[in-house]
C-alpha cells in the first residue's frame, strides 16, 4: 500500500473515531437526560403526594377538633354541671387542643429515643423496647430497612400497616403513637406489650384448656373483626402476631417481622390439589411413606418454630389454601388462620405441620384428606365442629357472611363479647416492671454504628428517588380527651361519671 492510500485510510479511521466519540457523548448525554427526567418525575410525584397528604391531614385534624368540641358539649349537657364549670372545661379543652397542635408540629427522629432491649428481629428489620427521652414513656420501636422493603416488593404492605394502625383506635389492636423515617429506615413507635406473644405462651404451656383457648380465640375474633371493618385483610395471622399485654389480654400486631411465604415456587400445588384423590395419606394426614413418625415430626417442628417465624421464608402453617393457590381471596382467609391457631392451642401443633414448607403447603391445599384430629387429644364436639367449619373451603367457611356467624357458634355459649376486654384474662403473664422483656426471645446486639440516625429534615435537599415511595409516612397520634380526663379535677370526674 502506497503512502497516499495509507494516509487516506488513517484520515477515514480518525474521522470515524471522532464521529463515534461524538455519538458516544450524545448517547451518554441522552442517558443522563433520561435519568434526570425520571428523577425529576419522581420528585414531582413525591412533592404532589406530600402536598396532598399535608392538606388531607390538616382537614382531618380540623374535623376531629370540631367533633371533640361537639362531643364535649353533649357530655356537658348530660352531666348537668353549672355554667361556670361548663366554661372552665371548654377552656381546658381549647388549651389541650393548642398544646396538641404544638406537639403535632414537633418533628421526631430516632435520636429522640433511648434504644433498649431487642425483642424481635426478622427479614426486614427489628423491634426493640425504647424510651422517649423527653417524657420517659416506654414504647416498642419497629425499625424497617427501606432498601429491603423496595427489593422485596413490600412497600404497599408496610404502608398499609401504617395506614391501618393510624386509622384504627381499638382495644384489640396494638396502638400506634408515631411513625417517621430517615434516609435508610422507617420507624413505627407503638405501645409496648410486655406479656409476650401467643407463640411464647404455647411454647411454655404446649396446650391450652378449652376455656383458655375459648377466651383467646374470642379476643382474636374481635381483633380480626376490627380490621375487617376497615376493609383490611391481614392474610398472615399467626401466634407470633397475637401479643399479650401485662394483664394477659390479646392484641393483634405484626411484631414477627417475617414476610408471608414466597408462593412463587408453588405453581404445582394446584395440580396436586386436583389429584388429591390419587394421593394416599396415613391416619395423621401425612403423605404415605413419610420418613419420620408423627411424634418425630411434631418434635422437629417445635424445635424449629421460632427460627421459621423470623426467617425470610416464613411459615405457611396458618395460610389459607386460596392464598397459596393465588385464586383470589377475601377476608375469609383470616378465619382459616384462626382455625389453624385454635387447633394448635388445643392439640399442641398446627393441623398441617410438616418437616418442610412445601409439604405443609401440599397438606393445606389437600385439607380434605390431611386434616386429622389426634385420637389421644380429648376435644369437645363443639370445638371440633368449629375448627372443621373454619378449616374448610371458602363457600362453607364460618365468617363468610360476617363475624356474627362465628360468635353465634355453640362453642362460644356464655361469652360476653362486650365485656371480654374488661374481665380477668384467662392467663396473666409474669411482668416485673415496665421494662421487663422476659416474655420475649433474646437477641444479640449488632454493630452500634447502625443505630446512628440519618438526617431527616422535611425534604433533605429534595427526596432521593427511593424516598418517593414513602412520602406521607410520618404520623403522630393525639388523645386530647384522654389528657382532659387525666387532669383529675372534680369537674372532669363529674364529666366521667356522666359518661357512665
Amino acid at each position: 500500500m502506497d503512502n497516499s492510500k495509507f494516509d487516506t485510510c488513517k484520515i477515514v479511521i480518525d474521522e470515524l473515531e471522532e464521529e463515534l466519540g461524538e455519538l458516544n457523548d450524545d448517547y451518554q448525554s441522552s442517558c443522563e437526560e433520561i435519568r434526570a427526567s425520571i428523577e425529576t418525575r419522581q420528585k414531582v410525584a413525591a412533592a404532589k403526594q406530600f402536598i396532598e397528604n399535608h392538606y388531607r391531614t390538616q382537614k382531618k385534624i380540623m374535623q376531629e377538633r370540631k367533633e371533640r368540641r361537639w362531643t364535649l358539649e353533649r357530655r356537658l349537657k348530660d352531666a348537668h354541671l353549672s355554667e361556670e364549670d361548663n366554661q372552665v372545661l371548654l377552656k381546658e379543652l381549647e388549651r389541650r387542643e393548642t398544646e396538641n397542635m404544638r406537639t403535632q408540629r414537633q418533628k421526631l427522629c430516632v435520636d429522640d429515643f433511648e434504644l433498649l432491649t431487642i425483642i424481635g428481629r426478622g427479614a426486614f428489620g427489628e423491634v426493640r423496647v425504647c424510651k422517649l427521652k423527653s417524657s420517659g414513656q416506654i414504647y416498642a420501636m419497629k425499625k424497617l430497612k427501606k432498601s429491603e422493603m423496595l427489593s422485596r416488593g413490600q412497600v404497599e404492605h408496610v404502608r398499609a400497616e401504617r395506614d391501618l394502625l393510624a386509622e384504627i383506635d381499638s382495644e384489640c389492636i396494638v396502638k400506634l403513637y408515631y411513625s417517621f423515617q430517615d434516609t435508610d429506615y422507617l420507624y413505627l413507635i407503638m405501645e409496648y406489650l410486655p406479656g409476650g406473644d401467643m407463640m411464647t405462651l404455647l411454647t411454655r404451656k404446649e396446650t391450652l384448656t378449652e376455656d383458655e383457648a375459648r377466651f383467646y380465640i374470642a379476643e382474636s375474633i374481635l381483633a380480626i373483626g376490627s380490621i375487617h371493618k376497615h376493609s383490611y385483610i391481614h392474610r398472615d395471622i399467626k401466634p407470633d402476631n397475637l401479643i399479650l399485654d401485662r394483664h394477659g389480654h390479646l392484641k393483634l400486631s405484626d411484631f414477627g417481622l417475617c414476610k408471608p411465604l414466597d408462593c412463587s415456587n408453588l405453581s404445582s400445588l394446584e395440580e396436586a390439589a386436583l389429584m388429591n384423590s390419587e394421593i394416599e395419606v396415613d391416619e395423621h394426614g401425612q403423605p404415605a411413606g413419610s420418613s419420620r413418625s408423627q411424634q418425630e415430626q411434631v418434635q422437629r417442628w417445635k424445635l424449629n418454630r421460632r427460627t421459621l417465624a423470623y426467617s425470610t421464608v416464613g411459615t405457611p402453617d396458618y395460610i389459607a389454601p386460596e392464598v397459596l393457590l393465588k385464586k383470589g381471596y377475601s377476608m375469609e382467609c383470616d378465619w382459616w388462620s384462626l382455625g389453624a391457631i385454635m387447633f394448635e392451642m388445643l392439640v399442641g401443633y398446627p393441623p398441617f405441620h410438616s418437616d418442610d414448607p412445601m409439604t405443609t403447603c401440599w397438606k393445606i391445599v389437600n385439607w380434605r384428606s390431611s386434616l386429622k384430629f389426634p385420637k389421644e387429644t380429648i376435644l369437645s364436639p363443639e370445638a371440633k365442629d368449629l375448627m372443621c367449619r373454619l378449616l374448610c373451603d371458602v363457600q362453607h367457611r364460618l365468617g363468610t357472611k360476617g363475624i356474627d356467624e362465628i360468635q353465634n357458634h355453640p362453642w362460644f355459649n356464655g361469652i360476653q363479647w362486650d365485656k371480654l376486654y374488661h374481665m380477668e384474662a384467662a392467663y396473666k403473664p409474669e411482668v416485673n416492671g415496665e421494662l421487663d422483656t422476659q416474655n420475649f426471645d433474646r437477641f444479640e446486639e449488632v454493630d452500634a454504628n447502625q443505630h446512628q440516625s440519618s438526617k431527616s429534615g422535611p425534604w433533605r435537599k429534595m427526596l432521593p428517588s427511593k424516598d418517593a415511595n414513602f412520602v406521607g409516612y410520618t404520623y403522630k397520634s393525639s388523645d386530647v380527651f384522654g389528657a382532659l380526663h387525666s387532669s383529675g379535677s372534680y369537674r372532669t370526674r363529674a364529666l366521667q361519671k356522666g359518661d357512665q
